[in-house]
């Protein structure tokens, strides 16, 4: 009797290792250890030991799409122009836009000595077990994002990223053509909260550099206490739009009791401080105001379910995919209702 085994995805080093000593980079002559770290449809991440050099090497695997180069290309930038500022990021190494060096576009960023949420399945030693030290890991993500919001992204060379000019007037056209595209059955909930958010516009608007899937599984933290941010990690949706937004798609299942744990998250955030608690920290800390914060959960919402319809409807059998299914159809009641009951009458002008 046999058993299939999946190969886990390799790279030539021989040709990294011309590359890397045509760029000067560190460890010049001698052999390269690479060891495939994580990867999916979309990017995979190799962990690379060359003399002093350590560091992570992300690339397109070779089935995704052409876009996915530029994709690449678009995070090097982000996490290059963070250089020398407070976000906590992984170091810009070096980056390679010539396919045929290792038959897709790659960079190569410093190594993370940390942990992740999503890696490890939970909360490291003492998270795990100590409430009290677990609320830091909740500021600290949300310090991430008053962080990035800081960062000057015209004068460290992202003017022109993304069109932050009539960021907001564009979403509802945008994903509704989006899922236009890809939709394959009725949504309930969905053409209430289009139509609500097409008649709302949050209070203000300062661009800045946002993550676009900000949440607990795209950061890293530093062992040990106290909870200290590692690194913003996995830019994808990377772009230069509205910082809340980031605020918004973190904490749009964040439940306001965490006493007991709700089920409400992929992580357990008993002993969590509440949303309200998080949101005054934010807004004290970035100085911005968050009286329009219902417009910002409910376009999350809907932009989440949008956004996930897609994995769902290209499922094919895929279990992980197709547990979107409820997901998505829970996520767009939630946008309805808040929508529906909500206070807030920040019109468009």
């Amino acid at each position: 009797m046999t058993t299939d085994t999946i190969e886990e995805p390799t790279i030539d080093t021989a040709s990294l290792a011309a590359w890397m000593d045509k760029e000067g980079l560190s460890g010049k002559g001698l052999p390269i250890e690479a060891q495939f770290i994580s990867g999916g449809s979309q990017n995979e991440i190799f962990e690379i030991q060359r003399g002093e050099l350590h560091g992570a090497l992300r690339m397109p695997p070779s089935s995704a799409p052409v876009a996915r180069d530029e994709g690449i290309l678009r995070e090097w930038r982000i996490i290059e122009a963070l250089s020398g500022t407070d976000v906590p990021h992984t170091e810009a190494i070096a980056v390679c836009r010539d396919s045929a060096v290792l038959g897709r576009p790659f960079y190569i960023m410093g190594f993370v000595d940390g942990w992740s949420p999503m890696a490890i399945g939970g909360w490291e030693a003492p998270y795990d077990t100590d409430p009290h030290e677990r609320r830091g890991l909740a500021y600290q993500l949300i310090d991430g994002i008053v962080e990035m919001g800081k960062v000057d992204w015209q004068g460290n060379g992202l003017g022109d990223l993304g069109r932050p000019e009539g960021y907001h007037d564009r979403q509802v056209e945008r994903w509704t053509r989006f899922l236009e595209r890809i939709k394959g059955r009725e949504i309930p909930g969905l053409d209430e909260t289009t139509a609500w958010l097409s008649t709302h516009r949050p209070l203000d608007f300062v661009p800045g550099i946002m993550h676009g899937d900000y949440q607990f599984a795209n950061v890293m933290f530093r062992h040990g206490t106290p909870a200290r941010l590692a690194a913003i990690i996995d830019w994808e949706m990377g772009t230069v739009g509205d910082p809340k937004l980031d605020l918004a798609w973190a904490l749009q299942g964040w439940p306001e009791d965490t006493s007991q744990e709700t089920g409400a998250s992929y992580v357990d955030l008993t002993g969590m401080p509440g949303r309200s608690e998080l949101l005054a920290f934010y807004a004290e800390r970035s100085g911005r105001q968050v009286d329009d914060f219902d417009y910002y959960l409910v376009l999350a919402r809907w932009k989440l379910a949008i956004v996930l319809e897609q994995g769902f409807q290209r499922a094919a059998g895929d279990p992980k995919l197709e547990a979107f299914g409820p997901l998505i159809l829970d996520l767009m009641a939630r946008a309805a209702e808040l929508a529906a009951s909500s206070q807030y009458m920040g019109t468009r002008q």
